[in-house]
């Protein structure tokens, strides 16, 4: 089942009299289940398309269909909820509330979301290993922990699709490729749909399949074996 359908997808940037042209033309399905990784340069606009496949920005031509349906011709409402309810984001940076414990920040996703109970909050945290520290205030975890707890909040209203960008960016290559097992994991396990950016070819092994972009367009979109 196609999740998402891009069509001659363009997004473009004015600077005075100068507009640059970040997206150019992208076309590609996302089927349900899929691992795709989006790969290329600092500036190829993987990280902007990201983006607006997820509604955080607006585009300027084309379509963006999220199961069959134009995501600007929604309301800002209608957005909202499907953010709230049918995406997940995990990004570079952890962005977790220091003031409140492992449990709290996953609980406070929930409450914006679909209303899970402690025990579906606390098999969520002990899906991606952390249980045992559901107590614990971000400043005392290790930074693959926190991500750890950043994905744990991404997964708790059981999204559609988990949007991924630069996830392990802060983390040393150990901690890195932890977290690279744990989306294959989610990816099998649940079956859920991951988009994620991503510089490192390394990491998109990962993945069932990798598009590469290249100032805005798409040049090379192939499945792994």
């Amino acid at each position: 089942m196609k999740q998402i359908e891009v069509k001659g997808l363009t997004k473009s940037y004015t600077n005075g009299s100068v507009t640059y042209d970040i997206l150019r033309g992208i076309d590609f399905d996302v089927e349900s289940g899929e691992f795709i990784s989006i790969c290329g340069p600092s500036g190829s606009g993987k990280t902007t398309l990201l983006y607006t496949l997820s509604g955080l920005e607006s585009h300027q031509g084309g379509q963006i269909l999220w199961l069959g349906k134009e995501i600007s011709s929604m309301t800002d409402q209608e957005r909202a909820r499907m953010r709230a309810h049918d995406m997940g984001f995990v990004f570079q940076f952890y962005n977790l509330v220091p003031n409140l414990t492992v449990y709290e920040n996953v609980m406070l996703a929930s409450v914006i979301g679909k209303q899970k109970s402690k025990d579906e909050i606390m098999a969520c945290l002990d899906l991606v290993g952390l249980k045992n520290h559901h107590d614990y205030y971000p400043a005392q975890l290790s930074g693959g922990m926190q991500q750890r707890v950043s994905i744990a909040r991404a997964i708790i209203n059981d999204p559609k699709v988990l949007f991924a960008d630069e996830p392990i960016g802060n983390l040393d290559h150990h901690q890195g490729i932890l977290i690279m097992e744990l989306f294959k994991m989610l990816n099998i396990k649940l079956h859920t749909t991951i988009l994620m950016v991503t510089h490192n070819e390394d990491v998109t092994r990962y993945g069932s399949r990798v598009i590469h972009m290249q100032d805005g367009k798409v040049v090379k979109d192939e499945r792994n074996s």
